[in-house]
């Protein structure tokens, strides 16, 4: 039996902080402390060394951005602790900032997809797990911006639509069931955005980071 992924929740408000904890726990995570202030969040993470920290993205002490911050903090302490921040509301610059530093071991959420119990389950185990979870609304806005001239204008439509879905941290199975098409067909489109990017052979899991990085960055 695998072992339960341990995390700690960093919320303020006390009756959604016990309704994270209650879907983590019900959906087999083991929950080994909670935080309600970015203060108190960077010592738990510290003292429990958990695979994945699970924050909102404004907690005290200023009520801001502290919990992005204290997520930060903790990557910087620890890379192998994975940090999911959670936003009342759909900020890119917040999403990019995270993903800054690499996009492994990294997730963004609005708020609200807590309620969607699949998705922010898998997004937690796939941070847990060293993957990356992008809220879709999110990547989806980043795809819409306007942008000067880069290697991904070389990209068809159909492989930016594969690399909107990398940078959401689906695997290539998980594109393939998206686009109703074979895990080979994703694979070749995998293969020439790599190409078209000009990344190099290397580990694959490093190159799609990569990839998505350069993605968010310039679009």
């Amino acid at each position: 039996m695998d072992p339960q992924i341990r995390v700690v929740v960093g919320e303020d408000q006390p009756i959604v902080r016990e309704g994270i904890v209650r879907v983590l726990e019900e959906n087999g995570f083991d929950v080994v402390g909670t935080a309600g202030d970015a203060v108190d969040l960077v010592r738990k993470a510290g003292a429990h060394h958990p695979d994945v920290v699970v924050t909102d993205i404004q907690m005290p002490p200023d009520g801001s951005d502290d919990g992005l911050r204290a997520a930060l903090q903790i990557r910087a302490a620890d890379s192998n602790v994975g940090v999911l921040v959670l936003s009342q509301f759909l900020e890119d610059e917040y999403a990019l900032e995270l993903v800054a530093g690499g996009a492994d071991g990294v997730g963004y959420l609005l708020k609200e997809k807590v309620g969607d119990l699949s998705l922010f389950v898998d997004a937690v185990r796939r941070v847990a797990g060293g993957g990356s979870a992008l809220d879709p609304d999110v990547v989806a806005r980043l795809v819409g911006r306007r942008r000067g001239e880069s290697a991904l204008d070389e990209l068809t439509p159909r492989e930016r639509e594969v690399m909107a879905l990398m940078a959401e941290g689906l695997s290539n199975a998980g594109i393939a069931d998206r686009l109703i098409v074979t895990v080979a067909a994703v694979e070749r489109h995998v293969t020439s955005i790599f190409s078209k990017l000009g990344l190099r052979q290397t580990h694959e899991d490093h190159r799609r980071v990569l990839a998505v990085l350069k993605y968010l960055q310039e679009t």
